[in-house]
């Protein structure tokens, strides 16, 4: 495909094609075409490199420790500082976007990725792979963002959901992946090759993404906004070290504990409200004032987000330490639990197109809650199959329950929005993760060594206690999607066509887009498709409909 032109057709614009409802542009069976999704399958490269190694150095803290002559308790920071810059580059994935394009901004991303994960491989100290998993975090926070910045331009908002549950597989299978590929990699080499396996990844993402991810020219964006970067930068790392240490100390009135809370959660107030008043702000909270169905679908991503990344930390000591297995025999285990999230994925998008992300999260959310009660009343030597299909249950419940949220979320703004939408849904999954880890690990921790059953007991009660708020926030998101489609049907508004990636000469578009804060308002923005298959300036400017 030597030029490729990504735009979004709207009703009436578009002509008549052979299987085309008129003046759609869209199959009239609703297919999604081959270019968008092998797109996806591009995009995925990125995203599972980048979730994968959230958790794959946990399992070689120990090779580690010995090999660089440290202590666990600075090697720990080898995952910690790698979480820490994921928190700091979330919030300029928006801004980047509308600068660069996120069709750059992913093939950047990724490019450093490869190269510092090259770099940590090589590290000849512990201080140095530290300081180069910053570097790996930084461009890894920046990936999942960007690319579902890609898909959603790419796909429209009728379909978005199958094609973001596509991406949602990689986003929710890799961290379970993690143990069974480090412990695999441990059986038979060293360390280095934990960090070394994302050179191949990365060099085929990169080949790929080279010839098939559309690219804008730079855009013109806003100036940006230095004291709300400092403040997110500075609070968001705070808070999830202040999640992460309360996790290891226990206890949130520790004095480092509760300083890196005070600083956080005041560096982050500064920054809301900042954004609020701020023109053109770094991330742009007033979405949340001005749609209803967003502000839902963050908060149903926040409560599943603990629930998905905290359970990750909880079922592998409870394989370890409640059922006495090994490393590996753990990774192994855990497959069914990664495998069942897989395999249900793609049917959660479709679902989601068509009944709606919040009955589709709450009923995952209610699934959530009976699995973690079951598992809080197994005893800790249940049988292998009893713990495997409760575990299948809990993989699928978590995939119905976390993926729909941000779809929801997703589908309910303009393109112009769909940068800052997806930085801030991003940025509440992952400190939501790490709240759950936290407080998951608090539980835990407070009646080991002694009571491992009353350990596991309490936690998976907790499980199911914040899947129930999930539900209920889950059956708000619903609630506010029926009003959201009751105020379109009212106002007439035009539901913009499905994106679509052909082969085409540079032209002009001028889309007929939704906002959540002015359904049914015609906004036209014009970009000149490049070769690239991007916006020109005028596209970019308003982040309308480049790349």
């Amino acid at each position: 495909m030597s030029q490729m032109a990504l735009s979004l057709r709207t009703d009436g614009m578009a002509p008549r094609g052979r299987g085309d409802h008129a003046g759609t542009g869209r199959p009239s069976d609703g297919r999604i075409g081959w270019p968008v999704w092998r797109l996806a399958w591009v995009i995925v490269f990125g995203a599972f490199a980048s979730g994968m190694d959230s958790s794959l150095a946990n399992i070689g803290f120990a090779a580690i420790s010995s090999d660089l002559d440290a202590t666990l308790a600075t090697t720990q920071w080898v995952t910690s500082a790698y979480l820490l810059a994921l928190a700091v580059s979330l919030p300029l994935a928006g801004w980047l976007g509308r600068r660069s394009g996120p069709g750059r901004v992913w093939l950047t991303s990724l490019g450093a990725f490869t190269v510092a994960s090259g770099l940590c491989a090589a590290a000849p100290t512990v201080a140095s792979l530290i300081a180069l998993r910053v570097l790996q975090g930084l461009a890894g926070g920046l990936l999942i963002p960007a690319g579902q910045t890609v898909l959603g331009r790419a796909v429209g908002p009728t379909r978005l959901g199958r094609v973001m549950a596509t991406l949602g597989i990689v986003v929710t299978v890799a961290p379970a992946l993690s143990p069974v590929i480090g412990g695999l990699v441990l059986q038979g080499g060293s360390w280095r090759w934990l960090f070394a396996i994302n050179l191949p990844i990365g060099a085929v993402g990169l080949a790929l993404g080279l010839r098939y991810v559309p690219r804008d020219r730079p855009g013109l964006a806003p100036q940006l906004d230095w004291p709300g970067l400092l403040l997110i930068s500075f609070g968001l790392p705070a808070l999830v070290y202040a999640l992460t240490a309360w996790g290891d100390r226990g206890s949130l009135a520790h004095p480092v504990v509760l300083a890196a809370l005070v600083v956080g959660m005041g560096a982050l107030v500064g920054f809301a409200a900042r954004s609020l008043r701020h023109r053109e702000p770094l991330v742009d909270l007033r979405l949340y004032r001005r749609n209803q169905v967003y502000a839902a679908a963050t908060a149903t991503t926040g409560m599943t987000g603990m629930v998905l990344f905290g359970s990750g930390l909880v079922f592998p000591l409870y394989l370890q330490i409640g059922q006495d297995e090994s490393i590996l025999a753990t990774g192994l285990r855990l497959l069914g639990l990664g495998g069942a999230t897989a395999l249900v994925q793609p049917w959660i998008g479709r679902l989601t197109d068509r009944h709606g992300g919040g009955v589709v999260s709450a009923v995952g959310c209610a699934m959530l809650v009976a699995v973690s009660a079951t598992f809080a009343l197994l005893p800790l030597d249940a049988g292998e199959a009893t713990v495997q299909v409760t575990l299948a249950l809990f993989g699928a419940a978590t995939a119905v329950a976390a993926v729909p949220p941000g779809i929801a979320a997703y589908k309910t703004v303009s393109p112009d929005q769909l940068s800052d939408a997806t930085t801030a849904v991003n940025i509440v999954q992952r400190v939501g993760g790490a709240l759950g880890g936290a407080m998951f690990a608090v539980v835990i921790a407070r009646s080991l060594p002694g009571d491992p059953r009353a350990a596991f007991h309490h936690a998976f009660w907790l499980i199911a206690l914040t899947s129930l708020l999930g539900l209920l926030c889950a059956l708000w998101l619903s609630h506010a999607l029926r009003h959201w489609a009751g105020a379109d049907a009212g106002s007439g508004a035009v539901e913009p066509g499905a994106g679509v990636l052909e082969d085409a000469q540079p032209r002009s578009v001028a889309p007929v887009v939704r906002s959540g804060a002015s359904r049914g308002r015609r906004i036209s923005q014009v970009g000149h498709v490049g070769s690239a298959g991007g916006a020109g300036s005028a596209g970019s400017a308003g982040g309308g409909v480049d790349g």
